[in-house]
């Protein structure tokens, strides 16, 4: 079994999407839009303009998938209640993707070592994702 996470950008997809490619060096599996599919929704439940917005899109950050959309509001999508945690194989890539998903956001804990990681920090990107930010302490031999 495994869980997925599926966050719904309500219209700002596309540059989530792109943000993501970069900050995690992601890997860009799917991208449908609400106009390719076969069964198109009935436009008075879309937002006007909307056929061409994402419906469906995922990617990899490493083996994992996350899978996000345009959702059908265009009200501010509400990340609240969870944080996403990425553990990185090195130091290096975790303080790298920290930065990148810092521009626009805010770091809510500054990355740094902690007891129980080589470094740890905590930060909310430009459209309101919270993220945890790790990379594992080097096993004592």
């Amino acid at each position: 079994m495994t869980i997925e996470p599926y966050l719904f950008f309500n219209g700002r997809c596309e540059e989530a999407l792109r943000f993501y490619e970069q900050a995690f060096e992601a890997k860009i599996e799917t991208v449908a839009r609400f106009r390719e599919s076969p069964a198109p929704p009935p436009e008075e439940l879309l937002p006007e303009g909307w056929l061409d917005r994402i419906m469906h899109a995922s990617f990899l950050i490493g083996d994992a998938r996350v899978m996000i959309s345009d959702g059908r509001t265009d009200e501010p999508p509400q990340f609240r209640g969870f944080a996403l945690n990425v553990n990185f194989a090195s130091e290096d890539e975790a303080r790298r993707a920290f930065e990148r998903l810092s521009d626009g956001g805010r770091v809510d804990i500054p990355i740094g070592p902690t007891f129980y990681a080589a470094c740890f920090g905590m930060v909310t990107d430009r459209f309101g994702v919270q993220w945890m930010v790790m990379a594992p302490a080097p096993h004592a031999s």
